[in-house]
């Protein structure tokens, strides 16, 4: 493999020094606003969902102040350079109460402007939407989100596209815009302080075996897979880095998205009919959750839930299958797979390969990094849950109430399962169980049926006596405000 060289070893560590400036307060006291809008007869208050809490709903015209053609010349006002011209705006927009500003203020708002700028835009930001978001850009990407009512302005998609292409990297212009069907919100999608590829998935990646993998220490966490007994590693530290493996194992073309800022790993299976996918890491992100594309149509992918999300394939009825994957320590898996493969630390990139190197201070922290506008208070918002979805069906099961009950037998739309827990480690798996109940076994990976007889944990199925088996399902961890995000109508341990 090539070695491929450059000044991009530092990434991940810088796209979290750029966010974290991106979130400082934009400094200077804003001028007090004018008095908010008032519903009129040619108004309504639109209702926005519950959040966390509630919100005051935005009162949206039924029609906006300006037209189409006005739109545009506004819109290139507030790419370009002209101060005087851009406060212009901001000052008309607020006098005729056009809503459609908020969108384009808040993309504004977190790198676009000069500092010159900054109080306009704030206050402009305070007048139109009602509310002192403090010169925050993650707070007003989450009033946003949390007023879909909202309204963009004609061209906004070909805007933000262009913003980003000519601001950051000329690829993004692939992503949005263009008529591209969405099914998200594109005011919502965030540049996530790197260019398209500035995080490079892996393909193909070389393995070598367990007994040669001297870089790795027991306690050391991997995400293990194994299917049809081709069992492999690939350790945290090294996915840190790439967020995304294009692998074949046991025959089969799996995508194993791995998205840092929600704690996820979800390995999928890459064929979508006859034909299979390899996924890159587009730099962007929505509700902090990373957005993966395939190099087939540059179509955007939610990695957490595998669906198109933007482009091409939006609309398809396709959804990615997920399949099973576990987090483990280096020692557990190695002694239950004996032989493993395990992804080569020569990976063909210069990297601090080192355990924490890429993001030891985000994962030690409580706090989220980018703007998050769904968000639960019913656990820590970085807590790791044990995520299922079954037919249809979203289950969150904390992993410290799991570490606590090692064997939780449980039922999900009507399905029976038992989830088993290593508690040692962050290691989780869910099966099928039929009308069986099991408790912890006297050995390590055993269980035991209401009949007293013995099943031993695998990573394809719980093995029980005369070649009985019942099989495991796809569940994965993640932080919690990672999976209530995509899945707010989330059942919880209990429920």
């Amino acid at each position: 493999m090539a070695r491929r060289r450059g000044s991009r070893a530092s990434l991940p560590v810088a796209a979290l020094a750029l966010a974290a400036a991106a979130l400082a307060a934009c400094g200077g006291d804003a001028p007090e606003p004018p008095a908010p809008p008032q519903a009129t007869a040619e108004a309504t208050a639109v209702a926005s969902p519950t959040v966390a809490a509630e919100r005051t709903p935005v009162v949206r015209l039924q029609q906006s102040p300006w037209d189409e053609a006005r739109w545009a010349e506004v819109l290139e006002t507030m790419a370009g350079r002209d101060i005087g011209a851009r406060t212009g705006a901001i000052e008309e927009a607020v006098r005729l109460d056009e809503l459609g500003m908020i969108p384009v203020l808040t993309e504004l708002q977190r790198f676009w402007i000069a500092f010159e700028l900054q109080e306009t835009v704030n206050w402009g930001l305070w007048a139109l939407t009602g509310e002192d978001l403090g010169g925050d850009w993650g707070a007003a990407v989450e009033w946003l989100g949390a007023h879909p009512e909202t309204p963009l302005p004609p061209g906004f998609a070909d805007w933000k596209a262009d913003l980003y292409a000519t601001r950051v990297d000329p690829a993004f212009s692939r992503f949005m815009g263009g008529g591209l069907p969405s099914a998200i919100r594109v005011e919502l999608v965030q540049w996530g302080g790197v260019s398209v590829d500035g995080i490079p998935a892996l393909v193909n990646p070389s393995f070598v075996q367990g007994s040669d993998a001297r870089y790795l220490a027991p306690d050391e966490l991997v995400f293990g897979v194994d299917i049809e007994g081709d069992a492999r590693a690939y350790p945290l530290r090294i996915l840190d880095w790439h967020e995304m493996a294009n692998d074949v194992v046991g025959g089969v073309p799996v995508a194993l998205a791995y998205c840092t800022l929600c704690g996820a790993g979800v390995l999928y299976d890459a064929r979508v009919g006859d034909e299979v996918l390899e996924f890159g890491s587009s730099g962007l992100l929505y509700e902090s959750n990373k957005l993966m594309y395939d190099r087939a149509t540059d179509t955007l992918w939610n990695q957490l839930t595998g669906e198109p999300v933007v482009g091409e394939r939006v609309g398809s009825g396709v959804t990615l299958r997920r399949l099973p994957v576990v987090v483990s320590d280096w020692g557990s898996w190695l002694e239950r797979h004996p032989g493993p493969l395990v992804l080569d630390i020569d990976t063909g990139y210069e990297r601090d390969y080192s355990p924490g190197a890429a993001y030891g201070e985000y994962f030690a922290s409580p706090s989220t990094l980018f703007p998050v506008f769904r968000r639960s208070q019913a656990l820590p918002e970085k807590s790791f849950v044990f995520a299922l979805l079954l037919d249809g069906t979203p289950k969150a099961y904390p992993l410290r109430d799991l570490q606590e009950r090692p064997v939780v037998n449980d039922e999900v739309a009507g399905r029976t399962l038992v989830v088993v827990t290593e508690p040692a480690s962050r290691t989780v798996r869910a099966y099928e169980r039929g009308d069986l109940s099991f408790r912890a076994g006297p050995a390590p990976g055993s269980l035991v049926d209401g009949s007293g007889a013995t099943w031993r944990v695998t990573e394809e199925a719980l093995a029980g006596p005369d070649g009985a088996s019942l099989p495991r399902l796809p569940g994965h961890l993640a932080y919690w405000f990672g999976w209530f995000s995509f899945y707010p109508q989330t059942l919880l341990l209990g429920d």
